[in-house]
C-alpha cells in the first residue's frame, strides 16, 4: 500500500488523540507528533475521524496492524479499541522497546486519502547492570572500578566519593597508588531523567602495616594501679605482644593483666610493686609488617631513662630484634 500525505491548505492535519486529551485539529509540518511512554506501561493511539470513510487502516512502519476491524498483527498486546465513524483507535499493552517507531493512521474519505503520523518513543529507567565487587588492596596499589548501566535515553554514570564528596564522571573510576585515607565506600549513580537514579556502592579496603600512634612514659605509685597503653592503626588489625626490658615476654598474673582490643593493647597493673618498674616494649604486627614502641613505668621523681622510642618494620634495635626473633622461632 502506497500512502501519501494529503495537504490541507499547505499543512497536514493531525488526527490523533492521546491519553484522553484530543489534539484533533492541531496542525503540524513534516515532522510527526511524538508520544513518550515508559517501558511496561500501556498506551492508546487515537485516530480521530470527522468525515465519512470507506477504508481505514493502522500501520507500524510498513507493517499493517489493522484494516478496518480485521487484525493483521499477530501481537496479542495490540488490540483495536474503537472503530466507528469518529474514532479509530488501537491499544498496546505493556509497551516494549521494540514497539518504538512510527505509527500511521490512514483512511479513505470522499475518494481522497487521509493520513496522520505519530512516533512512539519508549523510555527505560536507568539501571546498573554490572558493577565492581568489593575490593581489598594493599596501600600503594592501583584500583580500577567499573559501573555499567543501561537505559533509554542513554544514562549518565557518576562515581561519588562518600567521604569527601568528590565526583568523577564516566563508567570507570581509576585510583592510582591508593592511600589508606582513600579506603571507603564509592557510590555509582546512574540517571537519565526518566525515573529516580539507580545507586550502588563498592567498598574499597586498603591494607597497611601497623603504625603505633599513642605511647608515653607513665608514673606509678607503689600499691596503686597503673596503665600502659599501646595503640596501633592497621588493616588488617594488628596483633599485640608485650616485652620487658630484659626482652622476656610479659604474661598476665595476679598483679598484671594484658587487655587486647581492636586497635590497642593495655597493660593493667592492679598493684604496683618494685618489680614492675622498668622499660616495656609493645610489638604490633600483621601480615604486612610490624611496629614497636618502648615506654617506661617509673616511680615519680625517679630519673627517666632514654629508652623510649618508636620503631617500624625492620628499624628495631639489634638486641630487641634478636630477642623477638628467638621468641617467634620458639612459637613456630
Amino acid at each position: 500500500m502506497n500512502v501519501h500525505p494529503t495537504r490541507m491548505q499547505g499543512k497536514t492535519k493531525s488526527l490523533f488523540k492521546y491519553g484522553g486529551s484530543s489534539v484533533h485539529g492541531a496542525e503540524f509540518g513534516h515532522l510527526p507528533d511524538n508520544i513518550t511512554v515508559l517501558e511496561g506501561a500501556n498506551v492508546t493511539l487515537r485516530c480521530r475521524i470527522d468525515e465519512e470513510v470507506t477504508h481505514k487502516a493502522w500501520l507500524n512502519r510498513s507493517n499493517i496492524l489493522f484494516t478496518g476491524t480485521d487484525k493483521w498483527s499477530l501481537d496479542k498486546r495490540v488490540t483495536l479499541l474503537n472503530s466507528n465513524n469518529s474514532d479509530f483507535s488501537i491499544h498496546i499493552d505493556k509497551v516494549q522497546v521494540t514497539d518504538e517507531g512510527p505509527y500511521t493512521c490512514t483512511f479513505q474519505a470522499n475518494n481522497k486519502p487521509r493520513i496522520a503520523h505519530v512516533y512512539l518513543i519508549v523510555q527505560v529507567p536507568a539501571r546498573i547492570v554490572n558493577i565492581s565487587k568489593n575490593v581489598s588492596v594493599n596501600e600503594g596499589e592501583n584500583v580500577n572500578l567499573y559501573c555499567l548501566a543501561v537505559g533509554r535515553p542513554e544514562p549518565t554514570v557518576t562515581w561519588k566519593d562518600q567521604k569527601y564528596g568528590l565526583v568523577s564522571e564516566g563508567e570507570f573510576l581509576d585510583i592510582t597508588e591508593i592511600k589508606r585515607q582513600q579506603a571507603e565506600d564509592y557510590e555509582c549513580i546512574t540517571h537519565n531523567g526518566v525515573a529516580p537514579p539507580d545507586q550502588r556502592k563498592v567498598k574499597v579496603t586498603v591494607n597497611y602495616p601497623p603504625m603505633i600512634t599513642d605511647l608515653k612514659n607513665m608514673p606509678a605509685h607503689l600499691g596503686k594501679t597503673a596503665i600502659l597503653r599501646c595503640e596501633a592503626m592497621a588493616v588488617p588489625p594488628a596483633s599485640f605482644e608485650w616485652y620487658r626490658d630484659d626482652h622476656r615476654p610479659v604474661e598476665s598474673d595476679n598483679t598484671l593483666r594484658i587487655k587486647n582490643e581492636k586497635t590497642r593493647s593495655l597493660l593493667l597493673f592492679t598493684n604496683v610493686t618494685e618489680k614492675h618498674f622498668g622499660n616495656y616494649t609493645c610489638f604490633a604486627s600483621n601480615r604486612l609488617g610490624a611496629s614497636n614502641a618502648s615506654m617506661l613505668l617509673f616511680r615519680p621523681g625517679a630519673i627517666q631513662g632514654r629508652g623510649t622510642g618508636l620503631h617500624a618494620g625492620k628499624s628495631v634495635g639489634v638486641c630487641v630484634l634478636i630477642s623477638l626473633s628467638a621468641v617467634l622461632l620458639l612459637k613456630v
